[in-house]
């Protein structure tokens, strides 16, 4: 009998996570590894890379260390050509990479809606960008961008970042109409709230968690365990029919 093929084995894959360091990007580099990837992860803290870098390699997987910050293209166009240097090509991106500056609308700042932006969307978009090009000659890829429930319903003193969230929804619909037609596959995962180093100091504030879990039907926390099976879904074989799609894990909130 034919051996089934595993639809989720990532083997001889390499995938790119930016904010790798920590947190989300943390362990979903980790489990791409698991699952038989290898590495590239970039972030802006050498250390915490260091460290991930190291339990990848414990996994059994190799891994390339990148110092970069995707609001700087010029980074980017280094982790892109030292991948491909490195390992020949690329199959996966990750646009993890992401910053949440928390303030009630009308104290919104110039400085932290550009930043917000800067990293959200610019940075995701020529992260795209400069590995979709190398997709479009290899004729094949998957990109993931890490987006938010924040991109689907409106949550209080985040005016920029669900506006960030928002458009990258959208963009992930218009790339993955672009590049369809060079088999490059593009999609989005879209969670709640999790406490990561990101969002623990905004958790601690009693009538902030009591809002955010007010919200969540399932009624606790998102873990970054529920989160890493929707990249492995969409960076594996198990979904080779979808593309342009933003995957909701949210626990419910958008169900109201």
């Amino acid at each position: 009998m034919e051996k089934t093929p595993h639809e989720f084995d990532l083997s001889g894959k390499v995938a790119i996570v930016t904010g790798a360091g920590r947190g989300m990007g943390y362990a979903m580099a980790l489990a791409l590894a698991r699952y038989g990837a290898d590495l590239v992860v970039g972030s802006r803290t050498v250390s915490e890379l260091e460290k991930v870098g190291k339990e990848i390699e414990t996994i059994g997987r190799r891994v390339l260390i990148q110092k970069m910050d995707v609001a700087h293209i010029p980074e980017i166009h280094a982790m892109v050509e030292a991948s491909v240097k490195t390992f020949g090509h690329i199959d996966i991106l990750v646009n993890n990479a992401g910053l949440n500056i928390p303030q009630w609308a009308e104290e919104v700042t110039e400085e932290a809606w550009d930043k917000i932006f800067n990293i959200n969307l610019k940075g995701a978009f020529f992260c795209a960008q400069a590995v979709g090009k190398m997709m479009i000659r290899q004729k094949r890829g998957k990109i993931i961008n890490v987006s938010s429930q924040a991109g689907s319903v409106g949550l209080i003193m985040r005016s920029a970042y669900c506006a960030s969230k928002g458009a990258l929804n959208l963009l992930t619909k218009v790339l993955a109409l672009e590049w369809a037609k060079h088999n490059i596959l593009v999609n989005a995962i879209a969670p709640t709230f999790l406490e990561t180093p990101m969002t623990k100091p905004m958790l601690e504030k009693k009538e902030f968690r009591d809002y955010v879990m007010g919200n969540i039907v399932l009624g606790r926390l998102a873990k970054v365990e529920d989160v890493v099976g929707g990249v492995i879904y969409l960076a594996s074989e198990a979904s080779n029919m979808v593309t342009g799609h933003v995957l909701l894990i949210d626990g419910g909130w958008t169900a109201h």
